[in-house]
């Protein structure tokens, strides 16, 4: 831009379109999108390097673990753009976020422009007006401890991915992977289903009974009450009971007793008789519930997924284009803490909605156990000195942000009020039930209690969710009850008796795993929820309703990984592990020295190489198979899972072996839901029987219906006592989607054995256009040429006339004119309108020029706005997918410098030099021309680099 004189990049095209409202006419604000560097594929390094050090990891193990970068194919455009902008700049500002990744995209940045000119480190943590002043007036230092723990950490989960997944390829299943904190993550669902598979309920009754003040009482309302002892021992609840459904040591210890059927409807009907109790006490205590801490990254993908039933991938997406459009604070942060201003604002519109009276006396302050490395300065905010109320951006944001903002403004205003404020009162009743003839009484006592909220406080405003408790814990009822005296009558009506069942530990969802993984110490802000994204991507979990269920290929590689990899799948090593990492970008730690314990090992462990050059041999059907019973086993197969039964149905070979019989598993059966008695039904199952739909009218062979491992088909089978030539099968055709085995007619039978279909012969080019069904469903084809049917039963009824229609069409046009299962508003990159289609390959994501495909675990119904956005960014930068080139021989590269910044040309390195050694300088405010001996020969080696790149590209 001609006049512009200071250069800005940050990461994404809103945030350069926001910062770029609040700066001057002197300032060009352009956005790099993400990295524009990363670790090279092994794959694709110069042939020369695939057989050195680099060529298993693209990381030099030997030699300090130093990475070897490349430009990501899609980013070359936009390097090339920043350069010719940098070129017209008199400085350069970097303003990227202030985390581990932020600051790491500022380095590679540097090292890829090799800026000539001076260079600031801009940061803030809200972007309005004032924020960027004083962010402008506040450069700082590249943190190059920030830097190393990223890049640790990329070099880490490429150690992890590249020496595991092999492993699970081989044993478990093709195109699996292994990763550090997602193996821990699918880990911990998968110990929950298990501790669901080996719950064993217990039945337990209770009585409830409606007592009411005797006739005389002033006030006659009516309140229930809970049987809570007999003869002064407690009556069991719920939470007396544990997983092997008998009672705690704990409760035992105690004297709870179980309350059984009979005596439960026997002392009802007693009771009934009886017809009056007493009240034995009124016990008064006040009531006091302070406000939640303001949002962090965990709490706000737990409160948005309890309350709003978002994924932690929507809840992060919303809020980051909140963020990057100046209405919050930054959204990855560790802190609940607020600033003076926050507190400030937060009290005043508190004050204004709410009442004065509804402040407390002096501001709220809230801290926690932060990671230091990873804390941004504040909790999640609305942004600015004065907070937007959500009523003023109706219109302004889409249905998801405005209620994430909502959801954030309620919560930050409440953190400053007061203390709700109250009073629980408890009743004890006592009522006497003769059980047995000529015996004393049993004393039967019940309870129930009601909390009156005097003083609501911050409940005006927002009131916490909470996720699902484990069974009942015979709790509290907050019963309104009338005034009541120590010794007042009452009169006891419909007591009733109620069985139940113990209930086993709930499925995580998102929010309790997120939450659980944070307790662990487990990921940090920035990973929650790709860490559930990923888990999910790669099929080891899926979602039923809100509830995380594992996949039965998930058992098997946490098996593997636990049998083999025990200390990598360890919750406390890899917590650890985070530690190491946040020592890393304090400063406090070593990278290269801290990755080679963890790689080659320490006294007090192997290391991860020594644990894969140790593996011995590793039994693939044992690690695929789950014992049911003794009769009954769950295998893992190459084509999903499956029952492996032995018992006096199977087949027994000449040899005198017993052949186990394969059952299918029905679709969406839960791994809890497989109980012995379970598989036993599936197993004994009659298999529906082969239909026969007659006799072909041409050859006479009987045509039979299946039902098969792929679904239902139709086979015309070979004479009796025919044998087929050698290769040969018998011709047989799937039944369409809309077909029934049991009611499909020979007509139709023989149409599908007849395809593909002639449909006739293209007058111009003579070649015969045929109709059949694919792998990706109906499609014409005219020699090489094909076209998609609109469905399968287009098959046979479309004709010359209507597919040479088709063929007349573009190959794709039928697609991108078909209608749009959805549509958004334009893409914030490419400024074309968003819509979701389902194509050839299931449903995607569109805005005209990139298509991402909707990932499993994501439905059509829960893709909104801000979730397309960032399929497209996914996509994008991805780039195309790689084509195979031509062999050449390729330019000599070298690894990528380690933090340091040169600003004027160097002399290149030969191709036989070593990398240079990291050094700790940093990109200072300004920086100086004047160059150390140090500086120079880094940058002499970043030249080499840059000039290898440039070869190669």
């Amino acid at each position: 831009m001609k006049g512009t004189k200071k250069l800005v990049i940050v990461e994404s095209p809103t945030k350069a379109k926001t910062i770029g409202g609040y700066l001057g006419d002197e300032y060009e604000v352009i956005a790099s999108v993400g990295h524009v560097r990363d670790l090279a594929e092994p794959s694709a390094l110069p042939a020369e390097l695939k057989k050195g050090a680099f060529g298993k990891f693209a990381v030099d193990v030997e030699n300090d673990f130093a990475p070897y970068y490349v430009v990501n194919d899609n980013k070359r455009k936009t390097v090339s753009e920043l350069k010719r902008a940098l070129k017209g700049a008199d400085e350069l500002w970097l303003a990227t976020d202030e985390d581990r990744e932020g600051e790491a995209i500022a380095w590679h940045l540097l090292e890829v422009l090799q800026p000539k000119v001076p260079v600031h480190r801009m940061v803030f943590h809200e972007i309005t007006q004032d924020a960027i002043e004083q962010a402008k007036q506040n450069t700082r230092d590249l943190d190059t401890a920030l830097v190393d723990a990223q890049e640790t950490r990329r070099i880490l989960d490429r150690l992890y991915g590249y020496d595991i997944s092999p492993v699970l390829w081989r044993k478990v299943a093709p195109k699996l992977s292994a990763g550090r904190v997602q193996s821990a993550a699918t880990r911990l669902v998968v110990d929950r289903e298990r501790e669901r598979q080996a719950f064993r309920a217990a039945e337990y009754w209770d009585l409830t009974a409606t007592f009411r003040p005797e006739a005389d009482a002033a006030d006659g309302t009516a309140f229930e009450a809970r049987l809570v002892r007999l003869d002064a021992q407690r009556v069991a609840t719920g939470g007396d009971f544990g997983d092997d459904g008998k009672l705690t040591a704990r409760a035992a210890k105690a004297g709870v007793i179980p309350l059984e059927q009979d005596r439960a409807e026997r002392i009802a009907a007693l009771l009934a008789e009886q017809a009056h109790g007493e009240v034995v006490s009124v016990e008064t205590k006040p009531h006091t519930r302070r406000p939640a801490a303001p949002f962090t990254t965990s709490t706000l993908q737990q409160e948005a997924s309890r309350k709003l039933r978002y994924s932690s991938r929507q809840t992060m997406s919303f809020a980051q284009s909140l963020y990057e459009n100046g209405y919050i604070t930054y959204m990855r942060t560790d802190s609940p803490s607020l600033s003076k201003q926050a507190v400030q604002a937060a009290r005043a519109q508190a004050s204004e909605l709410y009442g004065a009276h509804t402040l407390p006396e002096k501001p709220r302050v809230y801290t926690g156990k932060a990671k230091g490395a990873q804390e941004a300065h504040e909790a999640i905010r609305p942004a600015g000195e004065v907070f937007q109320r959500p009523t003023s951006l109706k219109g302004k944001l889409t249905q998801g942000e405005y209620a994430l903002y909502e959801l954030i403004w309620k919560r930050t205003v409440a953190s400053q009020m007061a203390d709700a404020k109250g009073s629980t009162d408890t009743v004890t009743i006592a009522a006497q039930v003769p059980e047995r003839a000529n015996a004393a009484a049993t004393a039967a006592e019940f309870t129930t209690s009601g909390t009156v909220i005097t003083f609501p406080g911050f409940l005006l405003a927002y009131e916490e969710g909470r996720d699902e408790n484990r069974g009942d814990k015979g709790g509290d009822q907050n019963a309104k009850l009338p005034q009541l005296a120590s010794g007042q009558a009452l009169g006891i009506e419909a007591p009733s008796a109620k069985g139940h069942e113990t209930s086993p530990p709930p499925r995580y969802t998102e929010a309790s795993l997120t939450k659980r993984l944070e307790e662990l110490g487990i990921g940090r802000p920035s990973t929650y929820a790709a860490i559930i994204s990923t888990i999910m991507d790669r099929g080891y979990v899926a979602k039923k309703g809100q509830a995380l269920v594992p996949s039965w290929i998930a058992f098997s590689v946490v098996r593997l990984l636990e049998e083999h990899f025990s200390e990598l799948v360890d919750y406390d090593f890899t917590a650890e592990m985070e530690n190491d990492l946040d020592r890393i970008a304090s400063g406090e730690a070593d990278r290269g020295k801290w990755l080679g314990e963890f790689y080659f090992g320490t006294d007090a462990h192997p290391g991860l190489r020594g644990v894969v050059d140790n593996l011995g041999e590793i039994d693939a059907r044992a690690i695929n198979t789950i014992k049911i019973d003794d009769e009954i086993s769950l295998r893992n197969g190459k084509y999903g899972p499956y029952l492996e039964v032995v018992d006096d149905k199977c087949e027994v070979g000449d040899d005198g072996v017993v052949k186990p019989r394969s059952v299918n598993i029905p679709d969406g059966l839960a791994p809890d839901e497989l109980t012995p008695a379970k598989a036993h039904e599936l197993a004994d199952a009659e298999p529906a029987e082969d239909r026969v739909v007659g006799l072909h009218p041409e050859t006479s062979k009987r045509i039979v219906a299946k039902n098969g491992r792929f679904g239902p088909y139709v086979t015309e089978l070979p004479d009796e006592g025919e044998e087929l030539p050698k290769g040969q099968k018998p011709r047989t055709a799937s039944l369409f989607k809309s077909m029934d085995p049991a009611t499909i007619d020979l007509d139709t039978a023989v149409a599908l054995l007849g395809l593909p279909r002639v449909v006739g012969v293209d007058p111009e080019s003579e070649a015969e256009i045929t109709a059949q069904n694919g792998r990706y469903g109906p499609y014409l084809k005219r020699g090489s040429d094909t076209r998609s049917l609109p469905s399968e039963d287009a098959i046979f009824s479309i004709d010359l006339a209507g597919a040479q229609e088709l063929f007349a069409q573009p190959k794709y046009g039928a697609k991108r004119a078909s209608s749009a299962l959805k549509e958004f508003e334009a893409d914030p990159v490419s400024g074309k309108p968003i819509k979701v289609k389902d194509g050839r390959f299931g449903p995607y994501v569109t805005d005209g020029e990139t298509n991402a495909t909707i990932p499993r675990g994501d439905s059509v119904e829960d893709v909104d706005y801000a979730r397309a956005v960032e399929l497209l960014a996914i996509k994008r930068a991805k780039g195309p997918a790689k084509k195979k080139a031509p062999a050449r021989k390729a330019a000599a590269k070298k690894p990528a410098a380690k933090k340091t910044t040169a600003k004027k040309p160097a002399a290149k390195k030969t191709a036989a030099e070593k990398p240079a050694a990291k050094t700790s300088a940093a990109a200072s405010k300004t920086v100086d021309p004047a160059r150390s001996a140090a500086a120079k020969k880094a940058a002499a080696t970043r030249a080499a680099n840059r000039a290898a790149a440039e070869a190669q590209a």
